[in-house]
């Protein structure tokens, strides 16, 4: 972790069914602190899905608004949040929130990221002739961005609330 930050916030990353808003809701029930998922953020500022954006602006409009989402919460405390699953290819995203946040990253194998979400009607980037070698394809893409977190958590092995105990411990730790 850098010295000098100002830890006051926990940013949760990683791929789809990873556990985020799960272990997230949880962590924020433990420490009193908000919830926020930056999925949704976009989708009550856009009044849009997650769907409709993709399939009618395309992904670098999402993306666009990610990056709008990620400067609003630079202003906020006590909160966690839960980062949509791409957010931080954009190396400005994982910055910003490195600024205010303990970033912590969530992770699990191809397998059981579509076990986990295979029945999920959701998710855009899953809607592909192959949507296995799609998740595979892009957590190769992602990992080298999900490797910069302050914390790396494999979900596969640990209940959700024994990940969640983990995140405030490692919170404590570094805002202490």
């Amino acid at each position: 972790m850098q010295s000098g930050r100002y830890i006051v916030n926990i940013a949760l990353i990683g791929f789809m069914g990873t556990g985020k808003t799960s272990v997230g809701r949880l962590v924020a029930d433990q420490l009193h602190f908000q919830f926020l998922d930056t999925d949704e953020m976009i989708q009550a500022a856009t009044g849009k899905t997650i769907a409709e954006i993709f399939s009618r602006d395309g992904e670098p409009a999402f993306r666009a608004l990610e990056e709008k989402a990620v400067v609003e919460l630079a202003g906020r405390t006590r909160t966690v949040i839960s980062a949509g699953g791409g957010l931080p290819i954009n190396p400005a995203n994982l910055a910003s929130l490195k600024t205010h946040a303990l970033v912590a990253c969530l992770w699990a194998s191809p397998e059981k990221i579509w076990e986990r979400v295979k029945n999920q009607t959701h998710r855009p980037l899953l809607h592909d002739p192959d949507p296995q070698r799609k998740i595979r394809n892009l957590l190769a893409v992602r990992e080298p961005f999900y490797k910069h977190a302050d914390v790396l958590l494999n979900t596969e092995l640990r209940s959700l609330r024994e990940v969640a105990q983990q995140v405030v411990h490692q919170f404590r730790l570094q805002s202490a």
